[in-house]
């Protein structure tokens, strides 16, 4: 094939290496790191701006293909096919397993973006809502991508006489830059434009999923060294981006690509997204989170909220780790095995990217100067510093004044009722403690 063939030079199997950088391919993936860039360069602001074409501009190619793919011959059989349940896969752990995977890709869980944005707005901005609409229009955008896809992909089976629309179905850069073109390539209006618009479509998704990302690494570092210049951050790290970058242009970048994904882009990404899903609710407390929620957003914490964050989510995914490491199996790439090597180098990505959050906290218990045993300065080390809460202090002081109230309340709510620990921790998860205190008249139930 023409992508595969041509333009990546892909080698069948990267036993003897994987060969040099292809110079065409690092001529366009430095223009993507200078766009990338130019976005970066002043910061949240510039980004924030250019979310507004990064983000709608897709949907517009997105319709606009849609509507035109829908009038091929074939195109309901897909559509038909994509949106027609197969409820016995519900019982399919796999397909779970590869749900949430999917989640987290989507909304980036995890991996910083959300976080850094959010860590822009003001104290009180109401983040119930914005998680709803971020959810919202990723479930909407996955529709409209599927009906697009299986729309352009029933097309393609009723041209190739295939009954069954599975067998068409490829994954990937297979779907993207094989299937995709090769059905706008059979439209019979100007099928060029279509094509610019398309290709031109990924450039802008990848652009701003990578402005995304890079924004939070850049952040971080800026963070830790505030004296730098926010432009002299975005420009190092987005030269060490392109040098990285060019490991994936090489003739065995596809199978770089695909191992480091597997490894740092999905397993990993998993594992620490378990541990920060039960720090928060187990240690750091889900009565403080919910406290928190609620003093933020003035709005009494509901029933929902406190199953997912305390029980459902935390247990869940820990079941789909599990499951996924008893149904393990090596990555392959296109059905053909790995060397040892780069399995060897996928797992050092996996175990360094674990092993931050056990040197960090073994850094953070070394640091204490009390005299206190070791199991004292581990349960101190679980403690929010004095620093966490808002930024402004007026209201860090109003805020901590407000958690010692609610505290108060429940605590004495406690007592009356002769509540053990057990029987307060199953309180504190359905939320039966009156403990909120509404600052205005404009509080209801998330």
């Amino acid at each position: 094939m023409n992508l595969i063939d041509v333009v990546l030079k892909e080698k069948s199997q990267i036993y003897d290496g994987i060969g040099s950088p292809d110079w065409k391919l690092s001529l366009w993936l430095l223009l993507a790191w200078a766009v990338i860039f130019l976005i970066l360069v002043r910061g949240v602001r510039s980004s924030g701006k250019a979310a507004y074409f990064l983000a709608i501009f897709p949907y517009v190619v997105l319709l606009i293909i849609l509507i035109r793919a829908l009038t091929l011959e074939g195109a309901i059989d897909g559509v038909i096919f994509f949106v027609k349940p197969q409820w016995g896969e519900l019982l399919n752990p796999k397909v779970w397993k590869e749900a949430v995977a999917q989640c987290f890709f989507s909304l980036a869980v995890g991996m910083g973006p959300i976080v850094m944005f959010s860590s822009f707005n003001n104290f009180k901005h109401n983040c119930h809502r914005d998680a709803m609409i971020v959810t919202t229009l990723d479930t909407f955008t996955s529709l409209l991508g599927g009906m697009t896809i299986f729309s352009i992909l029933g097309n393609l089976a009723h041209n190739l006489g295939v009954d069954d629309i599975s067998k068409v179905v490829k994954s990937g850069t297979g779907l993207a830059f094989i299937s995709y073109p090769d059905a706008i390539a059979k439209f019979d209006v100007v099928p060029q434009l279509f094509s610019v618009l398309f290709f031109f479509m990924l450039f802008v998704l990848g652009v701003g999923s990578a402005v995304a990302l890079h924004s939070a690494i850049i952040t971080a570092v800026w963070d830790a060294f505030p004296k730098l210049k926010y432009w002299q951050v975005a420009l190092g790290l987005s030269i060490i981006g392109y040098f990285c970058g060019l490991v994936y242009v090489t003739p065995g970048g596809q199978w770089i690509l695909d191992i480091v994904d597997h490894y740092g882009g999905t397993t990993l990404i998993f594992v620490m997204a378990i541990i920060e899903s039960m720090a928060i609710p187990w240690i750091y407390g889900l009565e403080n989170l919910c406290q928190d929620v609620e003093y933020m957003v003035q709005r009494r914490v509901g029933l929902y909220w406190r199953l997912c964050w305390g029980l459902i989510t935390p247990v869940f995914m820990i079941a789909v780790f599990i499951y996924s490491m008893v149904k393990y199996q090596w990555p392959t790439y296109a059905g053909n095995e790995y060397p040892d090597e780069a399995l060897i180098g996928g797992l050092v990505v996996l175990v360094f990217g674990i092993s931050q959050l056990i040197i960090w906290a073994l850094w953070t218990i070394s640091r204490d100067p009390t005299e206190v045993s070791l199991w004292a300065k581990v349960k101190k080390a679980t403690k929010y510093s004095s620093e966490w809460g808002p930024n402004s202090i007026a209201t860090k002081k109003a805020w901590l004044k407000y958690k010692e109230e609610a505290k108060t309340r429940r605590e004495e709510i406690m007592i009356a009722k002769g509540h053990s620990y057990l029987r307060s921790k199953l309180y504190i998860l359905l939320g039966l403690y009156d403990d909120f205190i509404p600052l205005d008249d404009g509080n209801s139930k998330l």
